[in-house]
């Protein structure tokens, strides 16, 4: 099935990937059709860098010290538990009548093991909870996500992706995201192009060095033009009536998402 025909379930693979939940053949069958089939790939990356967005502004969490506490009673709980089971195996060796029938060992030993599993359903649960809260929060976030329609993923000379473009109407906003290493001189600018078909190319921008930026732009700005390219500029990039002056970088096509 291609599944790029399919949006939502497109959509939610994407997401499965991102979030680590798509596994074994499914993920691995993903990754082809990602590697082989630009839309597929298109969806991939923006469901990374959702999930990388969200990751990144969220603060840094201590763990309540009664985290801690349960888990280092959880490990002494183990410990003890395996040193009864040691001696047990020890002392079978022993005369009948011996130590190792004392009932009050044996009470003691299945207290530590009692101990060790009540202490690892109290951590499972909190952890549970916690995760459970943890989701609620991220589906709440990607409820506000910006309704992308277009998606255009600019690769380099040498067919890897350097760059995800993105459009929101809804916002008017072109969002742009470097996934490659290429920075340029301090000197130079990249600057954003529209290719629409039988006229020159039209200028969307000028690109900051930041990893993530956004610009202003209208549906009228991508509509009908079927692809996008990045070009080296001198510091400020050039007039749009003039066209690219420097190399082209990255280019790929722009695609319509069937909503």
């Amino acid at each position: 099935m291609d599944i790029h025909r399919h949006p939502e379930l497109l959509d939610r693979l994407a997401a499965a990937h991102a979030l680590g939940t798509l596994r074994g053949g499914a993920r691995r069958r993903f990754e082809t059709l990602a590697r082989e089939r630009a839309p597929v790939r298109a969806a991939a990356l923006i469901w990374q860098s959702r999930v990388a967005s969200m990751t990144e502004l969220e603060q840094p969490v201590e763990p309540s010290p009664v985290v801690w506490t349960r888990i280092q009673n959880l490990v002494r709980a183990e410990r003890e538990q395996a040193a009864m089971l040691a001696a047990a195996q020890a002392a079978s060796a022993t005369p009948a009548g011996g130590w190792w029938r004392n009932l009050a060992l044996w009470r003691g030993a299945a207290g530590a093991g009692a101990l060790a599993t009540v202490l690892a359903v109290v951590t499972t649960v909190g952890l549970r909870d916690r995760l459970g809260a943890q989701i609620n929060e991220l589906q709440a976030k990607l409820s506000a996500q910006p309704q992308i329609e277009y998606v255009a993923v600019l690769n380099d000379d040498q067919a890897s992706a350097s760059m995800l473009v993105t459009f929101d109407p809804k916002n008017r906003q072109l969002t742009l995201q470097r996934v490659g290493g290429y920075q340029e001189a301090s000197d130079k600018s990249l600057q954003l192009w529209a290719l629409p078909p039988g006229s020159k190319p039209r200028s969307l921008g000028v690109l900051t060095p930041e990893k993530l930026l956004q610009l202003a732009a209208g549906e009228a700005d991508v509509r009908a033009v079927p692809a996008l390219a990045v070009s080296l500029e001198p510091k400020g990039g050039v007039p749009s009536e003039t066209g690219p002056t420097g190399p082209v970088l990255f280019k790929g096509a722009l695609i319509q998402k069937m909503l």
